[in-house]
């Protein structure tokens, strides 16, 4: 058990670097992740994900609801309109296919990534504030997040918006749930702790095939259309994540925030939960049956799969930049 937990703590620190590892090698070797999407097998991975998520949270979690009810609100509202709107625009701005529309429309309605509360954490941000900003986001993900994509994406491309409901209440609201309820019943146990450490690693490993098997479904037209597709797709993911983290920050200040909170916004508003726009792009824009009619609509999969990768990275950087300058203000 102490190699499972040391392997998963070496995992939550080194996410970015294994992520994008993984994503190289699935590239160079497709096939080796060709497994995750046969099936519903993303699905399940990304509902282990959201259990592992669900078994971390404490019922304390949800008290800050209530004692934060006007501060939830603002983050929430920031969340769903900043992003999905700057994902639009960038769309129009860069002239997306309707495909590779829909997937970075999708990644902006998405709720936020639990990602972000670690990196909150390191940034010394106001990690309860996080913790309930992704909770509340991700129980309204069934109805604002397929209203938002058929709203921006609908006029380019079908939205199945009580597919993807479904989808988001099955894979996503349930597992999480079964989450919180087995914490709470074994949450003082000592073997349930020990598997709660081992729970990021899982968490990790999981969002690891995600992106695998993301860049199996893409490789096609990867190959085809190689550097190109690869330069216009970070430049869109890195100015959507970018413009993201600016302007959380913005609103935390216009509000009035502390800086704990203020670094804590910009980051849940930038940080989308992008394993879940990837299945979900999967399972409504690239499922086998419409890329066997259209080629061209794996390629909704690649924004998705690429902002799962880089969210993790900038993440990082930015948590370490708001470290950097509290180190910087203790030596003065």
């Amino acid at each position: 058990m102490s190699v499972l937990l040391s392997l998963s703590r070496w995992l939550a620190r080194y996410t970015s670097p294994f992520i994008i590892l993984i994503a190289a090698v699935a590239f160079f070797i497709p096939d080796a992740f060709g497994w995750v999407q046969q099936g519903h097998r993303a699905s399940v991975i990304l509902g282990l994900i959201m259990l592992t998520m669900g078994c971390t949270l404490s019922p304390d979690a949800f008290r800050i609801l209530l004692s934060r009810p006007v501060d939830i609100l603002i983050g929430v509202v920031a969340q769903y309109i900043v992003m999905p709107l700057v994902a639009w625009a960038l769309a129009n701005l860069f002239g997306l296919n309707a495909f590779m529309t829909a997937g970075i429309i999708l990644v902006g309605c998405c709720p936020g990534s639990v990602g972000s509360n670690f990196m909150s954490f390191l940034c010394k941000g106001d990690v309860a504030y996080s913790v309930g900003l992704t909770a509340v986001s991700t129980v309204l993900s069934p109805f604002a997040t397929p209203l938002l994509v058929l709203w921006l994406a609908g006029a380019e491309i079908e939205v199945n918006a009580w597919g993807t409901m479904q989808d988001i209440l099955l894979v996503m609201l349930l597992p999480m749930a079964l989450g919180v309820t087995l914490n709470y019943f074994l949450g003082k146990r000592k073997g349930f702790r020990l598997l709660q450490g081992v729970m990021p690693g899982v968490s990790v490993v999981c969002l690891a095939c995600i992106v695998g098997g993301a860049i199996f479904a893409v490789h096609p037209q990867l190959v085809e259309n190689g550097t190109k597709l690869i330069l216009l797709t970070l430049a869109v993911v890195t100015l959507h994540n970018g413009v993201g983290y600016l302007l959380g920050y913005l609103v935390g200040r216009a509000f009035g925030f502390d800086s704990a909170k203020q670094r804590t916004l910009s980051l849940e508003v930038g940080m989308q939960d992008a394993g879940m726009a990837t299945v979900l792009a999967r399972n409504v824009f690239a499922s086998p049956d419409i890329i066997a009619m259209n080629p061209m609509a794996a390629l909704a999969v690649f924004p998705c799969a690429v902002s799962c990768a880089f969210h993790s990275i900038s993440g990082t950087l930015l948590a370490g930049f708001f470290s950097w300058q509290d180190e910087r203000k203790m030596k003065k």
